[in-house]
């Protein structure tokens, strides 16, 4: 198994493509249905090791504001100090602190910064493969997903239903996928 924690001195970076990349969330609500949302804002940088494409790290900022579930009202919600508080958090933010396994399965884990609180968090990934492009650059592919408690982030914001249930679930599935083009030296 593979292991690394501090970028490579003779690597290579990828900055993220928004244009082929995605951050997603899935969560419940009332208890019975998911509902999903995914970001419109994201860049970062991805820095691979001289040979292979296990990433040597990672990072990522989001524009919370540019959250998007595709209903106008529970976007604004969203945005309120209820859940991103946009006015005062304007960035959700990862930064890889250690990388474990193989390019084909492979944890990721670092320092995720939501509504003001950080927290480590893990990861599971693979690589999706690399390709030249018609413009002469390199491209590379991931995809990752992981579970965090809203509550952990200090979003605590529900309702109790009649049922006994809650309006939203604690539970937040966060799907990447995402694309980087190699830096031009």
């Amino acid at each position: 198994m593979s292991s690394t924690t501090a970028p490579a001195q003779t690597g290579h970076t990828y900055n993220l493509d928004a244009a082929h990349s995605s951050a997603a969330f899935v969560v419940r609500h009332l208890a019975i249905a998911k509902v999903r949302g995914h970001f419109n804002g994201i860049t970062g940088s991805i820095q691979l090791p001289a040979a292979g494409h296990l990433p040597v790290s990672v990072e990522a900022v989001i524009d919370a504001a540019s959250v998007d579930t595709r209903d106008a009202q529970r976007d604004g919600h969203l945005k309120s100090p209820d859940f991103f508080d946009v006015a005062n958090h304007p960035q959700l933010t990862f930064r890889s602190t250690r990388i474990e396994g193989t390019e084909e399965a492979f944890r990721l884990t670092g320092d995720l910064t939501i509504h003001g609180t950080t927290r480590e968090v893990t990861f599971d990934a693979t690589f999706e493969g690399a390709a030249g492009d018609p413009w002469g650059n390199q491209r590379v592919a991931y995809e990752a997903s992981a579970k965090i408690s809203r509550k952990d982030f200090g979003m605590t914001f529900n309702q109790t239903l009649e049922s006994g249930g809650l309006l939203v679930g604690d539970e937040v599935k966060i799907e990447l996928n995402v694309e980087a083009i190699g830096a031009k030296a």
